[in-house]
């Protein structure tokens, strides 16, 4: 149980931990403002501002808000960094995963909640838990409503974000061919498509013209390019030092594409109909 009102109603409060972080406790009417430095904007009553070890420095100054009030504990994405809300335990229908983007807030669930920032570049991903008890579990999604909510805090622009995919070129369709079946819902088992499958699917998607893909080793050099820019040089399993056989590394590619939305389901569905456009006429 929460800690306890004076009228001896069970009262939110959020434990935030971090590596190299000292625990923060808050409570109800209390707001953490975390990022590379969010310190912009001087001291305010009831606001704290924390900036987490290990931000790269094209990592967003400010990247999240946390408010906690008497009907929930909000999260307020700021950050131009993507990142990955997991609840683990509570959340309803067990546990859920949201990407979050800049503008996005969610209530967050009673439990435990991870957030991995995709940091990408040599730098390793930044992670937080957010531990909420004493509260009701929300579990919706909702959008920041146009010009409320509270405003973002100025700050200086940040250095240059890790590298993307360029649409439309011979990796973006292979990383899209290799995520479909992840962008397509079918998440539960560890199985990616066959340098075949990537080949022909591009070739579909592309109406007859596959580049090279016919050649499964240039089908390898494309999952590599993605790996590099998916997980950023110092964290990619295909240079990374390790003993042994190489695990599923092509499915850990394909994870972490679609978690950090290099390709998305919106995507799929563009070739997809422009393919069938194609077809029909």
């Amino acid at each position: 149980m929460g800690p306890v009102s004076r009228e001896g109603v069970a009262t939110l409060r959020v434990m935030v931990r971090s590596p190299e972080l000292h625990p923060i406790a808050l409570s109800v009417g209390e707001r953490l403002v975390f990022g590379r430095a969010p310190h912009r904007g001087g001291r305010q009553p009831d606001r704290y501002a924390v900036s987490i070890p290990g931000c790269a420095p094209h990592v967003s100054r400010v990247l999240g808000d946390l408010a906690v009030t008497e009907t929930g504990v909000r999260l307020t994405w700021r950050g131009v960094n993507e990142a990955m809300l997991s609840s683990l335990f509570d959340a309803p229908g067990g546990a859920r995963r949201v990407t979050l983007v800049r503008g996005m807030s969610i209530a967050l669930d009673d439990g435990k909640n991870e957030l991995v920032v995709f940091a990408g570049g040599r730098s390793s991903d930044l992670a937080l838990t957010f531990v909420v008890s004493g509260g009701t579990r929300h579990g919706e999604l909702t959008e920041l409503p146009s010009g409320g909510g509270t405003r973002a805090p100025v700050a200086a622009p940040t250095a240059e974000a890790p590298e993307a995919l360029s649409r439309h070129s011979k990796v973006w369709f292979v990383a899209l061919a290799l995520t479909e079946p992840l962008l397509a819902g079918a998440d539960d088992e560890q199985r990616v498509p066959t340098h075949q499958e990537i080949h022909q699917r591009v070739r579909y998607w592309r109406g007859g013209d596959a580049w090279n893909l016919a050649d499964p080793r240039r089908v390898d050099e494309a999952i590599k390019k993605i790996s590099r820019i998916a997980f950023g040089e110092s964290l990619d399993p295909y240079t990374a030092a390790r003993d042994g056989r190489l695990f599923n590394a092509r499915f850990a590619v394909a994870k972490r594409a679609a978690q950090r939305r290099l390709v998305t389901a919106d995507d799929l569905d563009e070739v997809e109909r422009a393919a069938r456009r194609r077809a029909e006429g």
